[in-house]
């Protein structure tokens, strides 16, 4: 089972990758992941994308399709994989599919959230991180039980640099424009599953948890 999450910054796409993660029995990958261990491994590649993220650039879409090819490849997700944060783009798309024909796989489904502005906003000036286990808290819709500690190690939380308005809206305004049409492009494969995470409508990571795997029991995807 390959599982595409498509959705702009702050739906929650990390928290329902996780919980489909465990209740799926499959590991959740990001590309920030593969950077990560790329770039702490030195290998050829994770030099070459530290050379593009250490001035501020994004990775070509070349060398992220290479690192994912190799991810792809490891025993752990043979069995299947959630893939949170590739693709980005058309082109990506297009290669992953390439690839995974290659492989003898194909992408499953691909779940898209979407979430009003205004509480996309609200969440990520409120998002606070661990720097130790990695877990994610909001201070407004999932705050940690003593004020600024992790509940899981008992670290310091942290804000991410990035987890303000203006440049959150700069990333929102590249979702848009590069990752978005790729809702069009897996809804004309007829592998698309969207839902809204909004607490307007009282729906939140973990209903849209429960939808999607509803949704993958009776349409019998594997």
């Amino acid at each position: 089972m390959v599982i595409i999450m498509l959705g702009a910054p702050g739906t929650g796409k990390g928290t329902v990758s996780g919980m489909l993660s465990n209740k799926l029995n499959i590991p959740q990958v990001s590309t920030g992941d593969i950077f990560r261990k790329h770039i702490k491994e030195q290998t050829e590649l994770g030099k070459l994308a530290e050379s593009y993220i250490s001035k501020g650039k994004l990775v070509p879409d070349d060398v992220t399709v290479e690192l994912v090819k190799n991810r792809l490849q490891d025993e752990d997700v043979q069995d299947g994989i959630i893939l949170d944060g590739f693709p980005r783009t058309i082109k990506q798309a297009e290669a992953l599919d390439e690839m995974l024909k290659n492989m003898d796989r194909k992408v499953s489904m691909t779940v898209n959230l979407t979430t009003p502005e205004d509480e996309l906003v609200e969440r990520v000036v409120n998002r606070r991180i661990c720097p130790k286990c990695k877990a994610v808290y909001n201070l407004v819709l999932n705050p940690p039980e003593k004020e600024n500690i992790c509940n899981n190690c008992g670290h310091e939380l942290v804000t991410r640099k990035d987890d303000n308005e203006e440049t959150f809206k700069g990333r929102l305004n590249t979702y848009f424009e590069e990752t978005k049409p790729l809702v069009n492009y897996y809804d004309k494969q007829n592998k698309l599953f969207s839902a809204v995470v909004s607490k307007s409508i009282n729906k939140m990571g973990k209903d849209v948890t429960k939808d999607v795997l509803d949704y993958i029991k009776k349409n019998h995807i594997d």
